[in-house]
């Protein structure tokens, strides 16, 4: 999100030079600089012992191609527990064990994606609402599958890479 007017007052900002920042928009009344703002989500490639990866359909998403779990961050959550708390409510899988991978800006949609590898022992994908369908797919055939270059390709390319 890219200020205007302060978010605490509704002053209009100016532009004011902020160390070595550059010009920052900053309220001259609460005497603060706004930084811009974006939000923060978790993105998970969820990898069970058989060496499969849950791939997920969300037609609002995409009608042709998968995705991974993913999701916003609560406020006062850390990105570990999101990751956990949105593989449960997505997939209803356990994460037995998580490891951050890499974080992926999504400019698009003024995000910041942080990615996890979360390994689980398979079970039945039981499905939230907001997931039209899933399933459990070789690791070396998701790719395929995925929208190319997308965030969720990257993240599996990087999980994929450790095996070779």
């Amino acid at each position: 999100m890219h200020y205007t007017y302060c978010p605490h007052c509704g002053n209009k900002l100016i532009s004011k030079e902020i160390g070595d920042e550059g010009l920052i928009p900053y309220c001259t009344k609460c005497d603060i600089p706004l930084w811009d703002t974006f939000t923060t989500s978790i993105i998970a490639a969820v990898v069970n012992e058989k060496n499969e990866i849950a791939l997920l359909k969300q037609n609002y998403v995409s009608e042709t191609k998968y995705v991974l779990v993913a999701g916003i961050m609560k406020s006062g959550e850390s990105a570990e527990e999101t990751a956990i708390r949105e593989i449960e409510e997505e997939i209803g899988q356990k994460v037995n064990s998580l490891k951050f991978i890499k974080t992926y800006p999504y400019d698009k949609k003024e995000m910041l994606m942080i990615g996890f590898e979360a390994n689980v022992t398979k079970a039945e994908l039981n499905l939230s609402k907001e997931v039209d369908a899933a399933e459990w797919v070789e690791l070396n055939k998701a790719l395929a599958l995925l929208r190319e270059g997308s965030i969720g390709w990257q993240l599996v390319n990087k999980v994929i890479e450790k095996f070779a």
